[in-house]
C-alpha cells in the first residue's frame, strides 16, 4: 500500500465563508490508498504522534472531552480529520492559536476537504505542508524534528503576524463589533473600520498623530524647551557642541548629569549619574554616534517611570527597576548577567516578551568599569555589582499615579501634540507631587510600545488597547458604513447596480463591485468582473466610500470569502440549485443552500435580510438571520401574509403598484408603469429584482420619495 497524502488544491478564505466568520485555508486532500488504512491499522502510529505532539490530549475532537481526539485516533480516524489536527497543534505550538478545524468527504472516493483557522496565509499554508510530512513520517515510522519545525513556523509568525501592541488594539476593536483590515501583508499598518468612517493605526501611532509633533519629540531639546514654556518641570541642560563642552556644561549644571542623543531612541547612548570628567567626555562621544546632537542634563534622583497618556487621558504607568548581578566568587560578570538576568524567561529578544535581555553595550560597560569591573571580572561571594540603573519598566504603577502628576503627563502629551504618548519622567515617589521632591519629565515619545502595559513583569495587566479604540471610536462608534450584499441565482447584478443608484440619490459615495465593473459614483472604475474579493476589499479601503453595494456569487462564497465581516443589508434574490452544482465538489441542494445563506449569515443584529418570499430555499433562511426579515413578491402570498401578520414587512406587487407594507399596514409606492426596467411591469423577472432592491432601500433607511425617484430615473441597459 502506498501511503501518501496529496494537497490537490489549497484556497485561502480571506472572510466569512461556508465554515465560519473567520479565514481559514481550505485544502482539497486526496489521501489516495489511506482510505482503506485508518489510523487504528498502522502499526505504532497513534503511539507516535502522540509522542511527537503530546499537546494533541488538548483536543476534545467528537466526544467533546480532554483526550478526544486521541481516543479517536487509537479507535481508528483517517489522515484528513489527522492532518486537520496537526496543523491546527503546530500553529498553537507556535503561538497562533485557534481551535477552528473541520474534516469534510467530497463525492470523490478518498478525496477530503481540510479547513483550518488561517491566522495569516503564509504561515497556515506551511503549517498544513509541515504537517503532512510529519503525518506521514509517523506512519512510516521516520524521523521528524517537531521542535525544528514549531520554531520555523514561530519565525514565521514572528516576521507575518501582527505584533502584540497592534493585536492588543485590534483585539480590543473585536470586542467592540469594529472590522479591522490589514493594509500590508507583513507590517503593523491596519485600518479599523470600513470606508469613510475607518480610522487607521500604526502599531501605538494613529491617523491622528501628526508628523509635526512626532518631529518634534524625536527633538529631546526642542521638547523640553516647549514643556518648560508651558510650565511643565523639565530638568536643567543644554546641548554640547564637543566633549569639552559637555564638561563645562556638566559644571556649569552640577553633578551627576545625564548625556544622552538629542534625538536618539530606545535608550541608546544614554548615560546616568555621570560625576567624572572622563566619563562625561566618553559619554559625549558614544551618544553623538547616536544622533545628531548631545544633550547634557541635571540627574532627576529617583526611578524612571513610562505613563502612557492616549487622547489626553493617563491610562497606563511602570516603573523601570536598576539591575544587578550578585557574585558567587566562580561565575564572571557576562556569566552571571547569562546566569541571573537573561535566564529570567520573561526577557527575550520577541516582542512577547515583557523584559528585554540585558546586552553589554556602551552604557553597561561604563557602569561596571565605574565600580573597577570588567565583563571578565569575578566578584566576590555575596558582592553585588550593578549592570543598569534604569531597566526595562517592569513594574505597574498605574494605581499609584498621583493626580498631579497624570496631569503633568497629560499636558506634556498635549504640548508636544501627540495624541498617544509615552511619557518618560523621573522622581523618587509616583504618588506625590512631581514638586516635593524634585521630579520632571525628561521625554515625550511618539508611537510608544504597549507591552510593558500588555504584559508587567510585576503587577496588573492594563486594557491600553481598548483606550487606543474608545479614542478612535468615541461614543460606542462602530467604524461602519452601510454595506449591502447581493447573492442569489439570478439577478444579482441588476439588484445592486439598483441599490447603489438608490443610495448615490441619496448623497452617499457609494462603491460598487459586481460582475460588469467597479463603480465609485457611478463611475466605472475597472471594467469586467469585479464580483470578487479584490475589488469588494479596495473598496472598503476606500476612505472616500460612505456606502457600498457588493455582489457575491456562489463561486466568491466558495473560492474566496466575503470581503466584510457582517453587512447592513444582506439579499438573496432566488435558489436554483442545478445553477450551482459541479463546482467546487457541490453536488446536492443542500449544500447550494449553505453557500448562499453565507449572505444572511453575517447581518448585523439591526440590519435586514431581504428574502424572496417565493421561493420555498429562501424563506428557509429566515431563521438564521440576525436582524430583521424583509419579503419581497410578485403577490402578496402565503409567506408575506404570514409575516405581515406578525407584524414584519413586505414589498410586492399589487394592482399594479409597488407596495410597502408593515404587519397591516401598507401604502403604494409607485405604479410599476413608472418603472422603465419591469417595462411597466411586463417583465417579470425585472419586477422581481426591482421589487428586490426597493425592500433593500427601505431597510436602509432610504425616504420614500427618494426610492420612488430612484426607480423612475433608473433606465434599463445595464447589465443583469
Amino acid at each position: 500500500m502506498k501511503k501518501d497524502i496529496k494537497l490537490l488544491e489549497i484556497h485561502h478564505l480571506n472572510g466569512p465563508n461556508i465554515w465560519t466568520y473567520r479565514p481559514v485555508l481550505e485544502a482539497i486532500v486526496d489521501i489516495g490508498d489511506l482510505e482503506d488504512a485508518p489510523s487504528n491499522t498502522l502499526p505504532g502510529f497513534a503511539d507516535r504522534l502522540a509522542a511527537w505532539l503530546p499537546s494533541l490530549v488538548e483536543h476534545r475532537c467528537s466526544y467533546e472531552e480532554r483526550g478526544g481526539f486521541l481516543r479517536r485516533l487509537r479507535e481508528g480516524t483517517w489522515p484528513a480529520h489527522i492532518l486537520e489536527h496537526v496543523t491546527l497543534e503546530l500553529q498553537n505550538l507556535a503561538g497562533m492559536p485557534g481551535g477552528f478545524g473541520k474534516a469534510r468527504e467530497t463525492p470523490l472516493r478518498g478525496v477530503y476537504k481540510v479547513i483550518v483557522r488561517a491566522w495569516h496565509e503564509d504561515v497556515t499554508r506551511a503549517a498544513l505542508r509541515a504537517a503532512r510530512e510529519l503525518v506521514l513520517a509517523a506512519m512510516d515510522d521516520r524521523p521528524y524534528d517537531v521542535a525544528a519545525t514549531v520554531e520555523h513556523l514561530r519565525d514565521m509568525g514572528d516576521s507575518l503576524c501582527l505584533g502584540p501592541s497592534t493585536a492588543c488594539i485590534v483585539d480590543a476593536a473585536d470586542d467592540r463589533d469594529i472590522p479591522a483590515i490589514r493594509l500590508l501583508n507583513k507590517g503593523n499598518l491596519v485600518q479599523l473600520g470600513y470606508g469613510a468612517r475607518s480610522r487607521r493605526i500604526w502599531t501605538a501611532e494613529t491617523d491622528r498623530t501628526s508628523a509635526i509633533a512626532e518631529t518634534i519629540s524625536r527633538d529631546k531639546d526642542l521638547t523640553k524647551w516647549l514643556l518648560g514654556s508651558c510650565g511643565v518641570p523639565v530638568p536643567e541642560g543644554r546641548m554640547a557642541d564637543s566633549a569639552d563642552d559637555a564638561w563645562k556644561a556638566a559644571q556649569d549644571i552640577g553633578l551627576p548629569v545625564v548625556v544622552k542623543p538629542r534625538d536618539g531612541n530606545h535608550g541608546r547612548g544614554v548615560f546616568i549619574e555621570l560625576e567624572r570628567r572622563e566619563e562625561v567626555e566618553s559619554a559625549y562621544r558614544i551618544a553623538l554616534d547616536e544622533g545628531s546632537g548631545v544633550l547634557v542634563e541635571r540627574c532627576i534622583p529617583g526611578a524612571e517611570h513610562r505613563l502612557l497618556v492616549v487622547g489626553g487621558r493617563l491610562v497606563a504607568a511602570n516603573r523601570g527597576d536598576m539591575v544587578w548581578v550578585t557574585g558567587d566568587g566562580r561565575q564572571t560578570i557576562l556569566e552571571l548577567i547569562a546566569s541571573q538576568i537573561n535566564a529570567d524567561p520573561r526577557r527575550g529578544t520577541t516582542e512577547e516578551h515583557p523584559l528585554n535581555m540585558i546586552r553589554i553595550d556602551s552604557a553597561a560597560r561604563m557602569e561596571i568599569a565605574r565600580q573597577g569591573f570588567g565583563g571578565d571580572s569575578v566578584p566576590a561571594d555575596g558582592q553585588t555589582v550593578l549592570i543598569q540603573r534604569n531597566g526595562n519598566h517592569a513594574f505597574d504603577v498605574t494605581d499609584e499615579v498621583h493626580p498631579t502628576v497624570a496631569a503633568a503627563a497629560s499636558l506634556a502629551a498635549r504640548i508636544v501634540g501627540l495624541d498617544i504618548a509615552g511619557i518618560d519622567l523621573v522622581c523618587k515617589d509616583i504618588s506625590r507631587p512631581l514638586a516635593e521632591q524634585g521630579g520632571a519629565i525628561v521625554e515625550v515619545n511618539a508611537g510608544p510600545s504597549l507591552l510593558m502595559h500588555i504584559k508587567p513583569a510585576v503587577g496588573k495587566p492594563r486594557p491600553v488597547g481598548k483606550a487606543i479604540v474608545e479614542h478612535l471610536f468615541p461614543n460606542g462608534g462602530d467604524g461602519r458604513i452601510p454595506i449591502v450584499g447581493v447573492t442569489g441565482s439570478y439577478g444579482k447584478t441588476t439588484v445592486a447596480h439598483l441599490v447603489a443608484h438608490l443610495l448615490a440619490l441619496s448623497g452617499k459615495h457609494t462603491g460598487l463591485a459586481c460582475s460588469d465593473g467597479l463603480y465609485l459614483d457611478k463611475r466605472l472604475v475597472e471594467k469586467g468582473d469585479r464580483a470578487n474579493w479584490g475589488a469588494a476589499h479596495r473598496t472598503l479601503k476606500n476612505r472616500q466610500v460612505d456606502a457600498a453595494v457588493f455582489e457575491n456569487g456562489s463561486d466568491v462564497i466558495l473560492g474566496e470569502g466575503l470581503a466584510y465581516d457582517r453587512c447592513q443589508v444582506g439579499v438573496v434574490t432566488n435558489v436554483d440549485p442545478q445553477k450551482h452544482l459541479g463546482r467546487f465538489y457541490v453536488d446536492d441542494p443542500e449544500k447550494v443552500f449553505a453557500i448562499l445563506r453565507t449572505q444572511i449569515d453575517v447581518v448585523l443584529p439591526g440590519g435586514a435580510a431581504i428574502l424572496n418570499a417565493a421561493d420555498p430555499l429562501c424563506t428557509e433562511m429566515a431563521a438564521l438571520c440576525d436582524g430583521e426579515v424583509i419579503y419581497f413578491a410578485l403577490g402578496d402570498n402565503r409567506t408575506v401574509a404570514a409575516h405581515r401578520a406578525g407584524g414584519g414587512r413586505a414589498v410586492f406587487a399589487y394592482n399594479g403598484s409597488i407596495v410597502l407594507a408593515t404587519g397591516a399596514e401598507q401604502r403604494p409606492l409607485l405604479p410599476l408603469a413608472a418603472s422603465p426596467l419591469t417595462a411597466g411591469g411586463h417583465d417579470r423577472e425585472q419586477t422581481g429584482n426591482t421589487l428586490a432592491a426597493v425592500a433593500a432601500a427601505w431597510a436602509l433607511g432610504l425616504s420614500d420619495d427618494l426610492i420612488r425617484a430612484g426607480i423612475a430615473t433608473y433606465k434599463p441597459g445595464l447589465a443583469s
